[in-house]
């Protein structure tokens, strides 16, 4: 297209070339007439004239082509015009189509957008409440647990306060039932008292008794020597028959108490290991736990000695010694008195 449009003023350009040259020519021809008016030179002007028509002739047929080219080119131009404005009417159209298209597209992107607007604008408002909803929750929360810990201190109180009750309680129930049983044994000690007191009168007579029988009395028991002298086993059956037993000591006072009893006699006591060589035992079946033996005894000396006997030297303390339970010496029994 830009090309046509610099053809046509090219060709407008020659045209306005031919029509300088025409008026150039056209000049110098009246300058010619001009100069040639003399009566002398008609001949020379019917000349003149004859050349002058012909040139006219020739400027006609240079005319005519000039104005035929002319036309030509104005139907080139006027051609060329309308290819021109037929293409910017095309052009025209399709930019009016582009233009109606983005103009649909930006009247959707418009709505998208305010669409979109609005959404965001929802969104925020949802954003914004539920902010608030979190925050309150937030403030419930922290109140809540405010109020846990005041409980789970509260609790905690209580059941220290309780578990001191519980204790303070189970206390009391003891010392009630302590209380009780206090009550119930004074009432039993209460009942027994007469029985009680008719035993120990009657084991003060006994004790009475027995004092004029030969018995002494020493810590809950009643003690006899005998007169006379048998071997271990008649001595035990002696004392049975008299409701005790050969003597059991189980403490230095009681020992003290016989050394003083026996009055520098030998006499049998209640232990033996008749049973088990070298297994002392009491004639009631304990085990011995304290003994006062000689410094070299017991020994078994003569090889058959299962009974003792103290008094055997005169150290006051430390003077058993075993002997065979054939030889005769005599006794000490004891009779419980007091448990």
């Amino acid at each position: 297209m830009f090309r046509s449009v610099s053809d046509d003023v090219i060709c407008l350009e020659e045209l306005s070339r031919g029509d300088k040259i025409e008026t150039v020519v056209n000049v110098y021809e009246s300058a010619d007439l001009v100069r040639g008016q003399d009566p002398n030179t008609g001949t020379e002007d019917a000349n003149t004239r004859g050349i002058s028509q012909t040139q006219q002739t020739e400027s006609h047929t240079k005319g005519s082509r000039f104005y035929r080219l002319t036309a030509v080119c104005l139907g080139l131009l006027c051609v060329l015009l309308l290819t021109a404005i037929a293409l910017l009417w095309i052009k025209t159209y399709q930019l009016q189509t582009n233009y109606t298209s983005l103009t649909m597209e930006r009247d959707k992107l418009q709505t998208i957008y305010i669409t979109l607007t609005t959404e965001r604008d929802k969104l925020q408002s949802s954003y914004t409440i539920l902010t608030t909803e979190r925050d309150q929750l937030q403030t419930n929360y922290i109140n809540l647990t405010t109020e846990r810990d005041l409980l789970l201190t509260s609790y905690t109180n209580l059941t220290i306060e309780r578990d001191l009750l519980l204790t303070s309680y189970t206390n009391l129930t003891i010392e009630r039932d302590q209380l009780y049983t206090s009550h119930t044994n004074l009432t039993l000690e209460k009942d027994r008292l007469p029985t009680e007191r008719n035993k120990l009168q009657g084991k003060l007579s006994e004790i009475e008794k027995a004092n004029q029988k030969g018995w002494l009395y020493f810590n809950s028991s009643i003690y006899y020597i005998s007169t006379e002298k048998k071997n271990w086993r008649e001595s035990r059956e002696d004392c049975r028959r008299r409701g005790a037993n050969l003597v059991i000591i189980n403490s230095r006072k009681e020992q003290d108490f016989i050394e003083v009893l026996r009055r520098g006699q030998w006499a049998w006591i209640g232990l033996t290991d008749s049973a088990s060589e070298g297994v002392w035992k009491w004639v009631d079946g304990s085990a011995l736990t304290i003994g006062f033996w000689k410094a070299d005894e017991p020994n078994s000396r003569t090889g058959d000695e299962d009974c003792v006997i103290t008094g055997y030297v005169s150290d006051p303390v430390k003077n058993w010694a075993d002997y065979s339970c054939k030889d005769d010496f005599v006794w000490i029994c004891e009779k419980r008195i007091f448990s």
